[in-house]
């Protein structure tokens, strides 16, 4: 038997170390046992993780997939003791089987993406209810908060709030592990208890009137807010005392809304409008980059009154700051869709692609110009269309010079989805059409076989109309002439019959604002 010992409970890249060894000599799972000091940080453990000593024998290269990888690093924070275990358990198999890491009906491979799903969410948690409070003088602050992770994040976790809070100084205190920054470098302490974090400061009154202001009564549910911010993070921010309060006037609210003509969205409501926290991944009205300016609250509370095309503006500007899945830190920034805000139709795509992530703009790629010459031949006015993707920023591999676009994941998918949702909510499309596999996942939640569901509508919760068809990229990628030829007379039949759907509906609503010509 084997023993490992690792820096600390988030070492991923000593157990990638030792596992490479111990794989390489051929050395079964059970015969390693794993430690990381689970319990917490040892702060004074000097040892570094070193691979075991191993038999003196040839040792048998090897290669798994870059998604074997990833998943490991985002199981390697979890909570669980057996997590070292299982990931070498898994990386042995996957060196014999390289399609294991794809395989989600493995009990093994599930319950590890099940534990990355967690840590991810977690990670996210913290990100957004991280709720910093002054503490010292003018001049010589220090920014303190207070947060009880599930799983060990807060070394993981500690580069965003360095790159979001650079020119401040902060503390984050964690039952476990703290984390200090003093604008020069970081540094880790043993836990603290939650006595030991500020329980206020000067400016909270300030944001309580910003935050009565902006909660949204029309949009408030109960459910989805709760399994968004379990009552357990309540306690870190003032905000949530008027929750109760807020939700208990939401239908005298909702009815004046309804007579000032307020819009859907407002500024900083997330998850069903109760502006439980903020997009840009930190709710904090201390610091200014994640804060809303106190002299938006106006009278009474009241949002202002906002059109369709001013608020789809505001979601978009929202969204330039979005740090809802681990894509926008390579990415160059947020496209968000563009369209009039009275379209009867909406167009979802996979992702931008290279061009799209330098120039902001949705479909202005070589998928966009094929799109485009389609759209003319089925007679539909792209100008008259919004047209998004079901993922905002531009996931790529980085080779040489060249970004090659790199499909999706499910968990960025889930995550963007909250975009699509508000872009629906404000649109209010009579026809949705999802561009490829992964829009369709994105508008229905499940796995879409794209010949099976296409040419034909589908009815969204909403009721309003769902249609399927390829991305044009697809097209893009059909090597043969004829067969690219007839693929893409089909692409434009569809288009052809979902413009077709747009003005007979238009027609007989008396509508006469349709994307058709």
């Amino acid at each position: 038997m084997r023993s490992v010992a690792l820096a600390h409970p988030a070492d991923f890249d000593g157990w990638r170390a030792n596992a490479r060894e111990l794989a390489q000599a051929r050395i079964a799972p059970d015969q390693v046992l794993w430690r990381s000091g689970d319990g917490g940080d040892d702060l004074f453990d000097d040892r570094a993780a070193q691979p075991p000593p191993v038999p003196d024998q040839p040792k048998r290269p090897f290669s798994v997939p870059r998604r074997f990888l990833e998943l490991a690093e985002a199981v390697a924070p979890h909570r669980d003791p057996e997590r070292w275990a299982l990931l070498y358990t898994a990386l042995v198999r996957v060196i014999d089987n390289r399609a294991l890491v794809d395989d989600s009906a493995d009990p093994l491979m599930f319950k590890l993406g099940a534990m990355a799903k967690s840590v991810r969410r977690d990670i996210h948690k913290m990100r957004a209810f991280v709720r910093f409070r002054s503490v010292g003088i003018p001049g010589d602050e220090r920014f303190v908060a207070w947060f009880e992770p599930e799983h060990h994040i807060v070394r993981p976790n500690s580069g965003f709030f360095v790159r979001r809070f650079a020119q401040m100084k902060w503390s984050i205190l964690t039952p476990h592990l703290c984390v200090h920054w003093d604008m020069e470098a970081l540094r880790f302490t043993p836990g603290a208890t939650y006595r030991e974090a500020p329980d206020g400061d000067d400016l909270e009154a300030t944001w309580k009137t910003y935050y009565a202001s902006i909660f949204n009564p029309a949009r408030v549910k109960v459910g989805a807010m709760l399994r968004e911010m379990p009552k357990k993070y309540w306690r870190n921010m003032p905000e949530t005392a008027l929750v109760p309060e807020l939700i208990a006037g939401a239908q005298a609210r909702e009815r004046g809304m309804i007579e000032r003509g307020g819009g859907v969205f407002e500024e900083g409501a997330a998850f069903g409008g109760d502006a439980l926290f903020d997009d840009r991944g930190v709710h904090s009205p201390v610091v200014a980059d994640a804060a809303p300016p106190p002299q938006a609250a106006q009278t009474e509370g009241m949002p202002p009154n906002d059109s369709a095309a001013t608020s789809l503006a505001a979601l978009a500007e929202h969204a330039r700051a979005c740090t809802r899945c681990p894509l926008y830190a390579p990415a160059t920034q947020t496209v968000f869709g563009e369209g009039p805000p009275n379209a009867m139709i909406m167009f979802v795509g996979e992702q931008p692609g290279d061009q799209e992530d330098l120039a902001g703009r949705p479909f202005v790629g070589p998928a966009g110009q094929l799109f485009d010459r389609a759209l003319a031949e089925a007679g539909v006015d792209r100008g008259a269309a919004y047209v998004t993707n079901a993922v905002k920023h531009f996931k790529f591999e980085q080779r040489g010079k060249r970004r090659i676009h790199a499909k999706p994941g499910t968990d960025e998918i889930d995550a963007c989805r909250f975009w699509i949702d508000q872009e629906r909510s404000l649109l209010r499309p009579r026809l949705t059409v999802a561009l490829g596999a992964t829009a369709a996942r994105s508008l229905t939640g499940r796995s879409v076989t794209i010949s099976r569901e296409r040419g034909r509508p589908q009815t969204l919760p909403d009721g309003s109309e769902l249609w399927i068809t390829v991305h044009p990229s697809f097209l893009l990628r059909i090597e043969d002439k004829t067969a690219a030829k007839l693929e893409y007379g089909r692409f434009v039949e569809d288009l052809g019959a979902i413009g077709a759907r747009a003005a007979a509906l238009a027609g007989s609503a008396g509508r006469g604002d349709g994307a058709v010509r």
